[in-house]
């Protein structure tokens, strides 16, 4: 029989050795062909191949075509079987199990939902994952490179060879997959890829990789994420049930890389940061832990916020494991655990996104949209259905797989405006002239249908900085349809009123009465974040001015304010005990300063805020709803005391807050109330506890039935200097 009839023809042999051939799974493995069945393999460095066949039949020798590796015979058997390979050569032999006698993972509906952009599990099918297929263990990689030549997966476990394991791409997708037998968990890869003009690409970690290597190295590690056994079911639970907006929200921002250190300066682990950072923040009384992203990013500087690896927990604190287990921990003690996620940008490094196979794909192609100037970063395509759906779906998996209470979505804004950050030129408007990011847009209302719609409790916040209107109203309603959204303007006019001398106060008393005007126009969390101690700022605390009573006690009355302010509250790392210099991210906080008095004082008032803010319904009930709050002395600019109520539910008993942003005692001072009877004092932030003066009301007052600001009843308070009382109505 001629040889001809079933010999692959020289041109593809020569295309599958250079590692060009268009499809390697229609030539290698077994076919039939007019001569019978015919088994095709490529063994670099073999002399001799002999295929074994698991049924257990006898071993057969394939014919070597080209010194490179590549060996072909006829099969002596009437149907296709399972197999594997035995090579040698003058060092010896080994057993190859093939790749190429394996048949496809994914499906005509992964195809279909990914173009459509509508797969809402698409990590469970693209990235590597340990399966078993066909009857045999190994992993299953899956990545999209709709222009790419060629794809291959390299590792480990094939010495890094592009050749050995070239992918099969589905056309109708432009999905690349390969089962490789025979590897397992912890298995490092990379993916080579052969870009739309022939060129080969520098080699790319996986976009949906569960796992990476620790900086600064770069590839994927094969991890399971789905295999985790929880024991927070009561926690999901009661998450479901009620209004986020109506439940406490004290959040404590987290930057897990220097919150504390190891010896030497080193990473703790993720369990590590379980046994210490989640019982402190429990103890202190927040509802919720708000962690900097942690998905794996190159560069330490970056804080997380230029991500590559956005399915992956960096690996500086530990496995995926380790941080599933600090979550679980985080949700036995009570707290929740928000992500700070990053889907407005990434960066060019050449093991990522950028030019992933071989040009624009995941960024947009017109630079004017596709390139931030700001952080020399890529932007996103948010109109390309498959980046979409990659980034919703990413969402949607550190929710699924790790239990994940709320995303917060950093630089909102940047997403929302054509010309951001732009001078003009430099950007492309609409047809109609208007600067609105339709497309992400679009985007970020699917992404908040999709969390809501999902798993029930869980909250997204914007990090938005404009006045973009409805950042908080639901999609359906024309808004964009986040949970929450950052109070930029609070934090800005607060801060900068906190920061003069009090005797100058006066002439800036709307600094602090103007946020009321727009309060409830969304639903806002107070942030004192990360990006108010740094590039400059100095700490909170080292804004105050003042001889050092005065820094320590205007922090405390500013802190008091608030906690007693509508919207939901959030404190970064080390601000709760009064970290003097600006955060570094590259050492540890100054915890010797808890040795000293009044930095013991400033965490105990933090402390004690959080659980009065947990305890009164009227401090968090109606955070985000005008009923939720009253002025009684909002004009008193000359004294900058500033009075007002918070009210919860018609049961709920409701709180008196007075601020005194002066040096001097204000006695007698008259306040309105709604009803007349005992007020008892139960927070003052000059009390001896926390390092004040001593100064109070004796535990409570008596309001009378004398009318005052519009109210029925008054009584008589004694402001104490620099600080912030709370009365709640006790008439029993």
């Amino acid at each position: 029989m001629e040889a001809s009839i079933w010999e692959a023809g020289g041109d593809e042999v020569a295309a599958l050795v250079g590692a060009r051939h268009g499809d390697p799974f229609g030539l290698l493995g077994l076919h039939e062909t007019a001569a019978g069945l015919v088994l095709r393999a490529f063994v670099p460095g073999a002399a001799t191949l002999e295929a074994v066949p698991d049924d257990g039949a006898p071993a057969f020798a394939l014919g070597l075509r080209d010194p490179a590796g590549f060996f072909e015979g006829l099969v002596p058997a009437a149907g296709r079987f399972g197999y594997r390979l035995r090579a040698g050569n003058a060092g010896g032999s080994w057993m190859v199990r093939d790749a190429y006698a394996f048949g496809p993972v994914l499906g005509a509906v992964d195809d279909h939902l990914l173009v459509e952009g509508t797969h809402r599990q698409l990590y469970e099918r693209l990235g590597a994952h340990p399966i078993r297929h066909e009857g045999v263990d190994g992993v299953h990689f899956a990545v999209w490179a709709p222009n790419a030549q060629r794809v291959s997966v390299i590792g480990d476990f094939n010495r890094w060879d592009g050749r050995l394991h070239q992918m099969r791409k589905r056309i109708d997708s432009g999905l690349w997959e390969i089962f490789v037998p025979d590897v397992g968990l912890g298995t490092n890869y990379k993916y080579e890829i052969v870009g739309r003009h022939g060129d080969l690409l520098p080699f790319k970690a996986d976009p949906f990789g569960f796992a990476g290597e620790m900086r600064p190295s770069t590839a994927s590690v094969v991890a399971d994420t789905a295999g985790f056994v929880w024991t927070d079911a009561d926690h999901l639970a009661a998450r479901a049930e009620g209004d986020p907006r109506r439940k406490p929200m004290a959040a404590y921002e987290v930057h897990l890389g220097s919150w504390q250190r190891g010896a030497g300066g080193r990473f703790l682990s993720y369990d590590e940061l379980a046994d210490t950072l989640i019982p402190y923040v429990a103890e202190l009384g927040f509802t919720h832990l708000e962690l900097l992203p942690v998905s794996e990013h190159p560069l330490d500087a970056s804080w997380g916020y230029q991500p590559i690896g956005l399915f992956a927990p960096t690996a500086r604190f530990g496995d995926p494991a380790g941080f599933a287990r600090f979550v679980d921990r985080a949700h036995a003690a009570g707290l929740g655990v928000i992500l700070d996620w990053v889907p407005a940008h990434f960066p060019t490094d050449p093991h990522g996104l950028a030019a992933f196979d071989g040009g624009p794909l995941y960024e947009h192609a017109d630079p004017r949209r596709g390139f931030h100037p700001d952080w020399n970063t890529a932007i996103y395509d948010f109109g390309r259905r498959e980046v979409a759906n990659m980034l919703a779906a990413n969402a949607l998996y550190w929710l699924d797989r790790f239990h994940i209470d709320g995303l917060r979505v950093d630089a909102v804004a940047s997403m929302l405006y054509l010309d951001y950050s732009r001078r003009a030129g430099e950007w492309l408007p609409n047809p109609d002239g208007s600067n609105d990011n339709r497309d992400a847009v679009a985007f970020l209302r699917r992404f908040n249908e999709l969390v809501y719609g999902t798993h029930p409790g869980t909250v997204t916040i914007a990090e938005e900085s404009t006045a973009w209107s409805g950042v908080s109203a639901p999609a359906y309603a024309g808004g964009l349809g986040f949970g929450f959204k950052w109070n930029m303007g609070w934090m800005n006019d607060s801060l900068d009123y906190m920061s003069k001398d009090p005797v100058h106060r006066r002439w800036h008393h709307d600094k602090l009465t103007f946020g009321l005007l727009y309060a409830f126009s969304e639903n806002f969390v107070l942030p004192l974040s990360h990006d108010e101690v740094v590039h400059g700022k100095g700490s909170i605390l080292g804004r105050m001015p003042g001889d050092e009573w005065q820094r320590f006690a205007n922090a405390r009355a500013y802190y008091g304010f608030m906690w007693a302010h509508p919207g939901k509250k959030l404190l970064f790392m080390g601000q709760e005990f009064g970290q003097t210099r600006e955060w570094n991210f590259d050492a540890a906080l100054e915890w010797w300063l808890l040795d000293h008095a009044p930095h013991r004082g400033l965490k105990a008032l933090v402390g004690d805020l959080n659980r009065l803010y947990r305890a009164l319904p009227a401090l968090h009930a109606r955070d985000c709803e005008a009923a939720g709050f009253r002025w009684v002395v909002a004009d008193d600019r000359d004294q900058s005391v500033f009075a007002w109520l918070r009210l919860g539910d018609r049961h709920d008993p409701p709180v008196l807050a007075v601020s005194n942003f002066t040096p001097v005692p204000r006695p007698g001072y008259r306040v309105g109330l709604p009803f007349a009877g005992r007020w008892r004092e139960v927070l003052n932030t000059d009390a001896d506890l926390y390092g004040g003066s001593g100064l109070g009301n004796q535990g409570s007052v008596v309001a009378a039935a004398v009318p005052s600001h519009g109210l029925p009843a008054s009584a008589e308070i004694l402001i104490p200097p620099l600080a912030t009382v709370y009365f709640l109505y006790d008439p029993d």
